[in-house]
């Protein structure tokens, strides 16, 4: 099983949008790709907030066969919608682990 782990710090006026974003249309937009088999979002604690809250959320899918498919044929689009969308008000990071 591998995880997709995704981590942003979005603007503290933008946060409330922004989890209603990803919950109405980035997250299930990720699933309809197919490759992902469920996904988990989660807040941050004991994180500098000055700047705004941290959120991570981790897609599982079953190989690193899926995730590349992700990688090479989605995941540029769905990261361009998210800077349509919230520009330079948030900066993310991701990550790719394998559960043991």
């Amino acid at each position: 099983m591998i995880i997709y782990n995704v981590t942003t710090k979005i603007a503290t006026e933008e946060h409330l949008r922004w989890l209603q974003w990803m919950r109405e249309e980035h997250i299930p937009a990720m699933l309809a790709t197919g490759l992902f088999s469920d996904y988990r979002m989660s807040r941050l604690l004991e994180q500098d907030e000055e700047e705004g809250p941290t959120y991570t959320v981790q897609y599982t899918t079953e190989s690193l066969t899926h995730y590349q498919t992700f990688l090479d044929q989605y995941q540029q689009a769905l990261r361009q919608r998210g800077y349509e969308v919230f520009g330079d008000r948030f900066i993310a990071f991701s990550t790719v682990m394998e559960v043991v």
